[in-house]
């Protein structure tokens, strides 16, 4: 029984850490970020032309989407103190396989249910190596995602592009739709982030990740199930990212795999970082992921409208991505618990 209060405090206390407060008064680090968002908004409907324009804030909500949507599956991982750089891998190849097996006749909701199966197992696996095996996170998901592209490329698909069928306007309607004129991806956002909010604040499971993410030894010692929370954390976020990559393919009526070799991935982190979720574990929350969203979403509009080079583009992201990490770094250091885990 008091093993189970202070699992309950010790949760708590990490939902309370996870606001990220820090300076400027009572500010939390979402607030000074949306605000931060909202003054280059202002700024770019000023001064960039086509910004504020009602066609490109319907493009710029549902770009942002797929990218939110990542983001809850890769924060309930960060702050149980993981990693998951597989999620792009499986956002093409789950997403692709499905649209494959539904245009062979297997039905939309058979071809569905494989593909996220599949993703479900991909995410158990990673969570398996991690936390019974012993392989630090990094190179698990580095080495999964990697694998995932590689067998899914030879052996599953037929080329680099696989085509939505003709004849399923749902596939389509995720990434094309809309419910009372807003957008069917920032709807869809909006629900991965409700469930992401509930899991986390609302059950003794999310409880659970913000306190093994605070101590991990603590969390163990208290007997929290340490292995079965890991499987389950990145069995999610491979389920949001297989979502991700139907609303992807219903975007544009097809799912690029080589979306595989781009900067997705680094943007996913950017924006999870940006908003506030600590690297170190145990603090943030899907505030975060919805600040660091919008932040980013509207900086990207803003360089492809202004036709700035993709390389400048990556430069921008990295130094506010290295900006955001010693902002962590400064507010959160590694205490000896996290040093004697090593990295992630």
């Amino acid at each position: 029984m008091a093993d189970a209060v202070a699992i309950k405090d010790g949760g708590s206390a990490a939902v309370k850490m996870s606001e990220g407060k820090f300076g400027l008064g009572t500010l939390s680090q979402e607030t000074l970020v949306l605000a931060t968002t909202v003054v280059i908004f202002l700024a770019c409907a000023l001064f960039v032309n086509g910004f504020a324009t009602l066609p490109n804030i319907s493009t710029l909500a549902r770009s942002v989407s797929v990218l939110g949507i990542l983001g809850v599956g890769m924060t309930v991982v960060v702050i149980g103190r993981g990693l998951d750089l597989s999620q792009v891998a499986v956002l093409a190849i789950c997403a692709a396989w499905s649209l494959k097996l539904i245009g062979l006749g297997y039905g939309l909701a058979a071809g569905i249910a494989m593909g996220l199966g599949m993703a479900v197992a991909i995410g158990a696996f990673n969570g398996f190596a991690i936390s019974i095996i012993g392989i630090p996170a990094l190179f698990t998901t580095l080495a999964s995602g990697t694998l995932v592209y590689g067998i899914g490329r030879w052996l599953m698909l037929d080329g680099i592009i696989t085509y939505a069928p003709d004849n399923q306007p749902f596939l389509l309607a995720l990434g094309q739709g809309e419910v009372l004129g807003i957008p069917v991806p920032l709807v869809i956002f909006a629900a991965v982030a409700l469930v992401g909010h509930f899991i986390l604040s609302r059950t003794s499971a999310g409880r659970f990740v913000y306190a093994f993410g605070d101590n991990a030894e603590a969390a163990r010692l208290t007997g929290v199930s340490v292995r079965v929370l890991t499987i389950g954390q990145y069995a999610f976020s491979a389920a949001v990212a297989f979502l991700a990559g139907l609303v992807t393919a219903g975007s544009v009526a097809s799912i690029n795999t080589n979306v595989f070799s781009s900067s997705l991935i680094f943007d996913v982190l950017l924006i999870v970082v940006l908003g506030g979720v600590s690297l170190s574990g145990g603090r943030g929350s899907i505030a975060s992921v919805l600040a660091g969203t919008a932040l980013i979403g509207t900086l990207l509009n803003a360089m492809i409208l202004l036709d700035v080079q993709g390389d400048v583009q990556n430069i921008v992201k990295s130094v506010v991505l290295l900006g955001a990490i010693t902002l962590d770094r400064k507010l959160h250091p590694r205490d000896e618990e996290t040093a004697r885990q090593g990295d992630l």
